[in-house]
């Protein structure tokens, strides 16, 4: 019988595998743009740790292993702020990037009363971009980091659910 995959708030006790899981999620991305010096891949245990305790962070579990997790936090003017979507490599592509974005959602929005998401992924990252836009993501900005890299900013209303955006 397999293990199904869960997803709850993270622990401090999931610090150091959350971050071995950044680590090696954010390689592709990093030999995407040409860049390992982006900030997922020098975040320190600490600023994680800072992190677990300042905002909203989930994982999905499959049994004790973290396999994906997803971070948040909202400004005093409702906006939800959402980053480090990051999914095991052997675990994408079966719909748990989408869960991980639904269950964050309503947690912010519930717990923080977000009224609106916004995200960024860089603009070559085609796998995040069809992600988000099929969660009901629109773009609104991008911007120019450097010569190889250009952030895209999407949003959507709070009152969009991702799952009801996806279907």
């Amino acid at each position: 019988m397999g293990m199904s995959v869960t997803i709850s708030a993270a622990t401090a006790d999931d610090a150091e595998q959350i971050l071995k899981l950044q680590y090696l999620c954010y390689q592709g991305e990093a030999e995407l743009y040409g860049d390992y010096s982006i900030e997922p891949l020098t975040q320190t245990l600490d600023d994680l740790r800072a992190e677990l305790g300042e905002g909203c962070v989930l994982v999905a579990r499959l049994g004790e292993e973290v396999v994906g997790s997803v971070r948040g936090a909202v400004d005093d003017k409702g906006t939800a702020a959402i980053g480090k979507l990051i999914v095991h490599p052997r675990m994408q592509r079966h719909g748990l990037g989408g869960r991980l974005l639904a269950a964050i959602e309503a947690q912010l929005a519930e717990e923080r009363a977000a009224k609106r998401y916004r995200l960024a992924t860089g603009h070559r990252s085609d796998g995040n971009l069809r992600l988000y836009r099929k969660y009901g993501y629109a773009q609104v900005g991008t911007e120019e980091v450097n010569r190889r890299l250009s952030l895209v900013t999407l949003e959507k209303d709070a009152s969009m659910s991702a799952f009801a955006a996806s279907a």
